[in-house]
């Protein structure tokens, strides 16, 4: 069971809390505890780094979702696990910080930065390895750092260059009357750095093509639609930007003897009339093998019979369904002679019965 506190209590808002107090929560918390006002206090600078996880997850729409219903333990097959340090949660966040702690050129320099794109890949699970969890490999195709340049897309020993037409704006200003019109600059298109001296393998992009495998957790009891989301896994972002994710969508194949509801399982069983009649003790399949079932006397078609405790695991809880299965009674076809005159025996004997029945029902109709 996870140790960590209630995100909704980090940030001291409740669970229906808006964007915007989200927002102002955790301004107010991130200022308390933010490093620089707090130097050497390693204290501050948990609760500076809980407080930014608890945000990054409420501030997220699919991740809040996913806390909502299955709490921490719907976020580990997500691939986010918290930051790594102060300057991951500076990355993520962006101008976020921008706008509450108003940095001043550094703040500018990183609004070049890009958050690279998000990847889909749709992954096809076994249904028992939907059932129980696993883990597997993908191979996803995606842009990443160029490995001979750091990804800043110049030759080795050099780096990019203030332009010179705009002075590291990325805009040209000019004035037409009383106003003053501003375009992107033509010769960096905006960047504000010229590469003069372009990196041999990426050609000054930064970024190269190349196919990745990534491992997957994959969670008990993930069925299909389910979404796992893979931080930093995407594509690799531009100008220091962070990386985006990798979104995982299951697909469960179907089972030949299970079908699924829920977290219950559902699965139907034939038995003869005789062991309707007489009760009989069969074997019956479970996700973990075969197991004893007790059919009683007299059962019906149609009756439902139930393996407590044998179905999906929950993601949020992890306990398991139940396992129910639907009785069918098989007609016995192909009768040999003896088994004939024996079913006629008893049809004439359970005639009787109800010949009895009648006239003991309706004498005592007379007797009224």
């Amino acid at each position: 069971m996870s140790n960590k506190r209630d995100y909704y209590e980090i940030l001291g808002v409740n669970r229906r809390a808006t964007d915007d107090e989200l927002k102002s929560a955790y301004r107010k918390l991130a200022l308390k505890y933010h490093p620089d006002r707090n130097p050497g206090d390693k204290s501050a600078e948990e609760q500076f780094k809980e407080a930014a996880e608890a945000y990054e997850v409420l501030r997220d729409r699919e991740k809040r979702s996913l806390y909502d219903q299955f709490g921490h333990a719907g976020l580990e097959g997500s691939g986010f696990s918290g930051f790594g340090g102060f300057e991951d949660i500076f990355s993520s966040f962006g101008d976020i910080f921008e706008d509450f702690f108003g940095f001043g050129n550094r703040s500018r320099s990183r609004s070049r930065a890009q958050r690279g794109a998000d990847l889909r890949y749709d992954l096809t699970l076994k249904f028992m390895d939907a059932a129980f969890g696993t883990e597997t490999a993908i191979e996803v195709s995606k842009a990443e750092a160029c490995g001979d340049c750091g990804g800043n897309g110049c030759e080795a020993g050099h780096r990019p260059e203030t332009c010179r037409q705009c002075g590291g704006s990325g805009q040209i200003s000019r004035n037409q009357g009383f106003f003053t019109v501003r375009t992107t600059c033509p010769v960096c298109r905006g960047q504000g750095q010229m590469i003069t001296r372009p990196c041999h393998k990426c050609q000054g992009n930064g970024q190269i093509q190349v196919n990745k495998r990534v491992s997957v957790k994959i969670p008990a009891g993930v069925d299909n639609g389910s979404r796992l989301r893979l931080t930093g896994e995407g594509e690799a972002g531009s100008f220091g930007g962070p990386p985006g994710d990798l979104y995982v969508f299951i697909h469960v194949q179907p089972h030949e003897f299970f079908e699924r509801r829920d977290n219950d399982l559902i699965c139907q069983i034939s038995i003869s009339f005789i062991q309707a009649a007489l009760g009989d003790r069969i074997s019956v399949p479970t996700l973990e093998g075969s197991k004893n079932l007790d059919i009683p006397r007299g059962t019906q078609p149609g009756d439902v019979l139930y393996f407590h405790g044998e179905g999906i695991p929950s993601l949020r809880t992890r306990k398991r369904g139940d396992q129910i299965i639907q009785v069918l009674i098989k007609t016995p076809t192909n009768l040999s002679k003896k088994q004939e005159d024996l079913l006629r025996e008893f049809a004439k004997l359970e005639k009787g019965k109800f010949s009895n029945k009648l006239k003991s029902m309706l004498k005592g109709d007379s007797l009224n």
